[in-house]
């Protein structure tokens, strides 16, 4: 039955990745925080970093299933890819060998408060400046560096910071949700290599690092399957409606992880 669980938890961020270009991971994390604490299979210490973990690792194949759809289709700017990634990538790496220093609770309270950031954004009727540009190299550079940190932080692998980062420089939206589809690949990639470097936690068996090695197994063949049925939704869906859903979305999962967070102070 937990295994049946998990891959329900793949078909669900599979299908919202495919469709909202993220990867996944807002559904994968807060899934597997739940999990880990209604089972008692990790230490209560462990839960959050190894949810983190776990879900960089299953959004490499998630994306590459929805990064594949979308190239195909044609709606990846490949001119956005070439800038950002490099600088997402070595945020992410950073993120993935940091984050297992910080606190907990100040974790998943610094990860519901930013979804809920991203959420409140997507869900206005804000429009951005018409003759707004990307930036030049330094820009473009602090852009990513910050952009892959907060991801790798988050395990969402960058969907929820590149599809509003690209939105803001006027990219349409289906073609913001192809490109976050196409830069997770090597940010995950990124992220999930610094966290495989870490110590495992002493009281888990089938880790590699910090990552779940038996829920990443059944998260991720959910999601491959999932994922580009999710694309080809993302392409009949109009664009406001697209960031609506995305924004709600975003909404309850930060605040059951505000929720959470509550529990692990003092």
């Amino acid at each position: 039955m937990e295994t049946l669980a998990l891959i329900g938890v793949g078909l669900c961020s599979g299908l919202l990745g495919g469709m909202l270009g993220i990867g996944g991971g807002v559904v994968i994390v807060p899934a597997l925080i739940f999990a880990y604490e209604l089972s008692g299979m990790k230490a209560a210490a462990d839960v959050t970093v190894i949810a983190v973990a776990t879900s960089m690792s299953c959004i490499i194949f998630t994306s590459f299933s929805a990064a594949y759809t979308q190239y195909r289709a044609k709606k990846v700017k490949m001119d956005v890819v070439r800038r950002l990634v490099p600088f997402f990538v070595l945020g992410s790496l950073c993120a993935g060998l940091a984050t297992p220093l910080f606190d907990p609770g100040l974790l998943r309270l610094l990860i519901g408060a930013f979804l809920l950031l991203v959420a409140i954004v997507m869900l206005r009727s804000w429009k951005p400046n018409p003759t707004r540009q990307f930036p030049g190299p330094v820009g473009s550079g602090a852009t990513g560096l910050i952009g892959g940190f907060v991801s790798g932080t988050a395990g969402i692998a960058g969907g929820n910071v590149i599809v509003p980062t690209l939105l803001y420089f006027n990219t349409p939206v289906h073609n913001a949700t192809a490109t976050s589809s196409a830069m997770g690949v090597p940010i995950a990639l990124a992220g999930a290599v610094g966290y495989a470097l870490g110590s495992p936690a002493a009281s888990s068996t089938w880790m590699l690092g910090l990552i779940d090695l038996q829920s990443w197994l059944a998260i991720t063949v959910g999601a491959i399957i999932a994922a580009p049925a999710g694309v080809r939704i993302a392409h009949r869906v109009p664009a406001d409606l697209l960031k609506k859903v995305f924004g709600a979305f975003l909404v309850l999962v930060s605040l059951r992880m505000l929720y959470s967070s509550a529990g692990l102070f003092g």
